[in-house]
């Protein structure tokens, strides 16, 4: 097979799709004769304490102004527990999974409401408010997962930061986000390599001196080693937590408050903090992920992404979560501490669906398929990637050597800015080719610019630029709106300029 072919949509018979050719066509067709309609249907995939009435309101130009479901209101937490609760309680949520602990946490909705509502009730206690900000610096734990959902719960955003940040990166989030409170851990381990968390908190800390907003620091032991813990200020998260009440009453929220706030480095300047509002973002995040990694029940979604990153938020936790899946987390390194280490877990938790990078597709290839060859793999089923484009040999070697020809590949893109799955195919409803990210997904319009900003009808390549708005759409830049709009509407007028070139 040459691989610059389409791959049809019935080669991968063991692949279910979620829907026919015919019904996406039809789907697209209704979202571009009816936006409006199509949206508000959309917004029927997750809980909503008020229902909305209306989809966009807002416009790219000028003082960019973006409103989804204004006049809708919700709790994230509920969309990715409660709803669940009667059909789902007893069906495993979270699959955690860490190095060199034997077995994994196989945490259930049930067991996950009562543990977000402890830490929410903590939260309250520590005097966290409505629309405040909670830092969290964790490794890829289950108390990550459920510090973001118990931040939802209260109506605090959370803003979560990579643990690799050094401490001067570290303060200058805290300080620009005004975090009230921060969540993290003792340490980590990633490979050989031993992180030292609190320290780095510890370190960040002191650093914002005088301008520090952090009144407290909850800290998930990690390991056995001594964790210097400052009397008053800090406190181990479980020994303060697990003593809380398994209840909170969810604060339900407008559709445009804020949910998390997500640091993206800029090109020049400080990092900026991209906010995401409640609304949009769960519509989005729901829709996205089942239209590309439909989960049916008995599925396993993997994706090895941290939630540090948008992918994490939207892939680990809120997509999966509110479609009703089982997500997996795992702190383990493609191969580490031998060849093959993710083709074990996929073996042990009978992973489904697997979501990587092109880069970690490129270290389990560098590995040699004799590798791949010693494992089964046959509960794989989907197979997908994003963050970086996959050239068309590695895409091949995914396709045949990992998913033995039997899994379709969701070669995708987006941005932290976008939310969500932007291009990407609808697995078994399209040809796949191979080093491709498809086609939009349904309601998205895109178009390509040249260098000076015009859009081209014809052209094969430009600029990438979207047409018109979105749920999940970014708002604003935190305290900086003036360079959300110079950022993403200032280079083609009325466009959302994504700063990523394409080839059609």
């Amino acid at each position: 097979m040459s691989t610059l072919s389409l791959i049809p949509t019935h080669s991968h018979p063991h692949y279910t799709a979620s829907m026919s050719p015919a019904e996406l066509q039809a789907m697209r067709a209704h979202a571009q004769q009816n936006p409006e309609g199509f949206w508000l249907e959309q917004a029927r995939r997750i809980h909503w304490h008020r229902k909305p009435t209306q989809g966009f309101r807002g416009s790219f130009e000028g003082d960019v102004s973006i409103k989804w479901y204004d006049d809708g209101h919700l709790n994230a937490s509920v969309c990715c527990i409660d709803r669940h609760l009667t059909a789902r309680g007893d069906q495993v949520a979270l699959i955690s999974h860490r190095e060199g602990r034997p077995g994994a946490e196989q945490i259930t909705y049930a067991m996950l409401h009562e543990r977000v509502c402890r830490l929410a009730n903590a939260l309250t206690d520590l005097g966290v408010e409505k629309g405040e900000r909670v830092a969290i610096s964790l490794p890829m734990i289950s108390e990550a997962v459920v510090a973001m959902l118990a931040c939802a719960r209260i109506g605090a955003v959370h803003v979560v930061l990579f643990g690799g940040f050094s401490a001067e990166g570290i303060a200058e989030r805290l300080m620009d986000s005004g975090a009230v409170l921060v969540i993290t851990a003792s340490e980590a381990r990633r490979g050989n390599k031993t992180i030292p968390f609190k320290q780095t908190m510890d370190d960040a800390l002191l650093k914002c001196g005088q301008n520090c907003t952090v009144k407290s620091v909850l800290v998930v032991r990690t390991s056995d080693a001594a964790v210097p813990m400052l009397p008053g200020r800090d406190y181990d998260y479980h020994d303060f937590v697990d003593g809380f009440e398994p209840d909170f009453v969810p604060v339900v929220m407008p559709a445009e408050a804020p949910l998390f706030m997500l640091y993206t480095s800029g090109s020049t300047g400080k990092p900026k903090a991209v906010v995401h509002a409640t609304g949009g973002y769960m519509v989005w995040a729901a829709y996205t992920m089942g239209m590309v990694y439909a989960q049916k029940p008995g599925d396993v979604l993997w994706c090895t992404a941290d939630v540090a990153w948008i992918t994490g938020h939207t892939s680990v936790v809120y997509g999966p979560l509110a479609n009703g899946g089982t997500t997996m987390i795992s702190d383990s390194l493609p191969n580490a501490p031998h060849a093959g280490r993710w083709l074990d877990l996929i073996d042990d938790y009978k992973v489904t669906m697997l979501f990587t990078s092109p880069t970690a597709v490129r270290a389990m290839m560098a590995d040699g398929d004799a590798v791949v060859q010693a494992h089964s793999l046959e509960t794989l089923r989907l197979l997908g990637v994003a963050g970086e484009p996959i050239s068309s040999d590695v895409w091949m070697w995914y396709h045949d050597v990992i998913g033995r020809g039997k899994c379709p590949v969701a070669d995708t893109w987006w941005q932290t800015e976008t939310a969500g799955v932007v291009l990407g195919p609808v697995p078994g409803a399209q040809p796949l080719k191979p080093g491709s990210a498809s086609t939009p997904l349904p309601g998205l319009d895109l178009a390509l610019a040249d260098p000076q900003g015009r859009i081209q009808e014809n052209s094969a390549e430009g600029s990438l630029c979207i047409a018109r708005s979105w749920p999940g759409q970014a708002r604003t830049i935190w305290r900086d709106h003036e360079r959300f709009c110079k950022t993403y509407f200032s280079m083609v007028p009325g466009f959302y300029f994504t700063g990523d070139g394409a080839a059609g």
